[in-house]
């Protein structure tokens, strides 16, 4: 009997251990799943089953990286992505689940351990495209984020980048165009000097002086012109332009130049077209066109002015409207592919001697193009090297003013010029 009761006690508290056993297995197999879930930054949601009593970010991080203007990413222990904005799978720097660039890497880890903020500027690798391709510039700063998580912030800086060279290019440009005809004028006025009892060298120096001048004048004008349109903002007080008085007074203001090489300029197309912009910016785009097209034209050449409505939606790809197109083509030298690529730069020369030789200063075609986007619209070029060049102005079309009439093209153009049909300029 006595052995029965040791063998049942024996039993018990055998079976009280076994219990123990189990419950403190049980708690601690619970405890080191929850650890592994906030380290690895998964909730349980994620996998299909309840979430963690513990989020994976602080409270409130959530919500200010969602507005942030730069990419945020935040990394956990094993150098895991916690948390990623959109921005940051877009340019490239989360691929997979983690973090792509090894810089990036690096500074992570250094934060971690020893808590420092690091911020650094570096040049990553564009998604998508080849590695020989020009790299973003970003600026990097990585912060820590409570004690275990790391912060990364990435803003890209390639567009600030390219302002600033653009920027320092044209103010390079505007001191070294600027200091030819200053430089010409300085010289010829000692000349002038020098030669007080010479009536025929002073009048020929004073001729030269007038030519520095005018070329000086025309640079100093083309500057402020572009420097009220290369912003590409649209009009605030746009009104009605007649298309015929502007093709009117670009030839007009050839007029001189084409005769003296015999060009003869030509226009044709609808008559009666409206723009809706500024009249003195339109003009000047248009005479730039113009001018271009007669001063890299040979002699007794043509240059065609011509003109047609078209669909938006047929020339743009955008909701259907109505543009004007105005094209000028000539005869002339011609452009190259490569130099297509980067006629509207500014200060940029197909041919520099030419361009001197006629008193170009390269900011005729860039201003056309700040002209074109300023009102809504766009400027293109087809060209053949040794056949000529069709510069096409694409704008939208204004309303005609109610009073005033319609008058035929053939009424609007000066008598020197002779009416040509549309096809025949090359667009």
């Amino acid at each position: 009997m006595d052995v029965n009761v040791a063998a049942a006690a024996a039993c018990a508290i055998a079976g009280l251990g076994v219990g123990l056993t189990a419950a403190i297995a049980f708690r601690w197999s619970e405890r080191e799943q929850s650890r592994s879930s906030r380290v690895g930054g998964k909730t349980r949601s994620s996998t299909g089953g309840a979430p963690p009593h513990e989020p994976a970010l602080p409270p409130g991080v959530d919500t200010v990286l969602s507005v942030l203007r730069s990419c945020a990413i935040v990394l956990g222990e094993a150098d895991e992505v916690v948390k990623a904005s959109s921005a940051a799978y877009a340019m490239g720097l989360v691929r997979g689940g983690a973090v792509a660039v090894e810089q990036i890497l690096s500074l992570a880890r250094g934060t971690r351990r020893d808590g420092e903020i690091r911020q650094v500027e570096l040049e990553v690798p564009k998604p998508g495209v080849a590695r020989a391709a020009d790299p973003l510039a970003v600026s990097v700063r990585v912060a820590p984020l409570g004690s275990r998580l790391v912060l990364v912030l990435v803003e890209d800086l390639t567009e600030r980048r390219r302002i600033e060279a653009v920027r320092r290019d044209f103010v390079a440009n505007v001191s070294h165009e600027l200091k030819t005809p200053v430089g010409a004028l300085s010289l010829l006025s000692e000349a002038v000097a020098d030669a007080a009892d010479d009536p025929e060298a002073v009048q020929r120096f004073a001729g030269r002086m007038q030519i520095e001048a005018t070329r000086l004048a025309s640079l100093v004008q083309e500057i402020i012109d572009l420097s009220r349109v290369q912003d590409d903002q649209l009009l605030t007080d746009p009104e009605p332009v007649p298309v015929d008085e502007l093709i009117a007074e670009a030839t007009d203001r050839c007029r001189q130049p084409a005769a003296a090489k015999q060009i003869h300029i030509a226009s044709g197309g609808v008559a009666g077209l409206y723009l809706h912009g500024n009249r003195g910016q339109l003009a000047a785009a248009l005479g730039n066109l113009v001018e271009n097209a007669v001063n890299y034209s040979p002699p007794r050449t043509r240059v065609a002015i011509a003109t047609r409505r078209i669909s938006s939606a047929a020339a743009l790809g955008e909701a259907d409207g109505e543009l004007i197109e105005i094209s000028v083509t000539d005869q002339g030298i011609g452009i190259s592919e490569k130099d297509r690529e980067r006629i509207f730069e500014r200060f940029y020369r197909v041919d520099p001697a030419r361009s001197r030789a006629t008193g170009g200063t390269g900011l005729g075609l860039s201003i056309v193009k700040h002209v074109a986007a300023s009102h809504g619209g766009t400027v293109s070029v087809w060209s053949v090297e040794g056949q000529g060049s069709t510069f096409t102005l694409r704008l939208p079309a204004g309303q005609i003013p109610v009073e005033q009439p319609i008058t035929p093209l053939s009424k609007r153009i000066p008598a020197t010029t002779s009416p040509i049909s549309a096809p025949e300029a090359r667009s």
